[in-house]
């Protein structure tokens, strides 16, 4: 009889710096003063839209965001500049991306008891990678001095649970025994902090997570995982647009559309039902209710979003114990978001407690994992 399978143990890294919605506001709102000042004329002549201004009371009922982390904060605040200032490192220095993934895989890797030798395949997944290649899984793989192989994934804000959900087949097929999944959410400079309705959405953050046979687990808290489900669905209303290409396009790397972009709106009215129908079916598959879930790790992008999906499946407003926010203080971490919301909050559960552990974002794309603690 094949052993199950089981999340061993979790890791974070958070930067040193963070930025609150009133910093934040503040240089946004001198950005677009001095902006509508400079192209008043443009603007009275309909050539140009005024930017609207910003206010930490917006931010918070917009999102439920207050704060968020930030790799470098130089630069953001800095209305000439309006973005990270992110020195380049030499070929041979570690990576940005590489350096915070080491961190949060260090901490994985003690939380589960385990030491480089003990893993044989890395996966590097999130919405950016800091290049093309080499992989940055391959770089971290080599810092660590892990035999075995390493590749990176993007699926946007569905890449920790995609990549969890690779982790799981592959040990399950015997393809590998143990695999450390690592999520290192380099967001910053892709936000456009020119623009009222998207500047203060994401955050910097790293996590990981080391998936292994039930039979050489050997942690304190173990999560078998159950099964797991993937869907996608294309949708055009969540973009990032700079890429290699770009260069040849001939085109503006700093355009707003070339940076982060959705159509909230849109997003919210087509993922919230999408997401319900799913976490629904896929309980369902082991024959439980919403109301056998003693633990929701759902993506955090959106308060108003997270609200609404759990309200559909419980039928009443949940806890913060059974659905625990971490955007108020991290804000959108891409695919990191969940993975926060299970390292935080995880070792109260008692052996037989089942969670859901969710995320959905752009493609559409939407990653399930049913966790019950052993």
């Amino acid at each position: 009889m094949t052993s199950s399978v089981v999340i061993s143990g979790s890791g974070l890294w958070k930067p040193d710096h963070s930025i609150s919605n009133e910093e934040l506001v503040i240089a946004y709102n001198a950005y677009a003063e001095q902006f509508n000042q400079q192209h008043k004329l443009a603007i009275e002549q309909g050539e140009l839209k005024p930017k609207p201004l910003s206010s930490a009371e917006f931010i918070e009922k917009a999102s439920g965001i207050k704060s968020r982390y930030v790799y470098v904060k130089d630069g953001i605040l800095d209305i000439d500049r309006m973005r990270p200032s992110i020195p380049e490192r030499l070929d041979e220095e570690i990576s940005d991306q590489a350096e915070m993934a080491l961190h949060a895989a260090r901490d994985a890797l003690k939380s589960a008891n385990k030491r480089p030798e003990d893993i044989d395949v890395v996966i590097v997944a999130c919405a950016y990678t800091q290049r093309s290649y080499p992989a940055l899984a391959i770089e971290v793989q080599g810092a660590l001095g892990i035999k075995g192989f390493a590749f990176d994934m993007l699926v946007a804000c569905s890449a920790a649970t995609f990549a969890l959900h690779r982790a799981y087949e592959m040990v399950t097929a015997g393809t590998a025994k143990t695999v450390l999944v690592i999520n290192p959410e380099l967001t910053s400079p892709q936000v456009n902090y020119c623009d009222r309705d998207s500047h203060f959405i994401f955050g910097d953050v790293a996590t990981a997570m080391v998936i292994e046979s039930a039979d050489t687990a050997d942690s304190e808290h173990v999560f078998e995982i159950m099964s797991t489900k993937a869907v996608t669905q294309y949708s055009n209303n969540i973009r990032s647009n700079f890429g290699y290409v770009s260069r040849a396009n001939d085109v503006d790397p700093f355009a707003a559309d070339k940076l982060f972009h959705q159509e909230g709106r849109k997003v919210f009215k087509e993922v919230c039902p999408m997401a319900v129908e799913h976490i629904s079916e896929h309980l369902a598959r082991h024959q439980l209710g919403s109301n056998d879930v003693s633990r929701w790790w759902l993506h955090q992008a959106n308060i108003n979003m997270n609200t609404l999906i759990s309200r559909k499946l419980l039928d009443r407003q949940p806890t913060l114990e059974e659905a625990p926010i971490v955007l108020d203080t991290f804000a959108n971490t891409a695919s990191a978001g969940s993975i926060i919301a299970f390292y935080l909050h995880h070792k109260d559960l008692q052996s037989g407690d089942v969670g859901l552990l969710c995320s959905f974002g752009a493609g559409y794309s939407i990653g399930s994992l049913v966790l019950k603690k052993r």
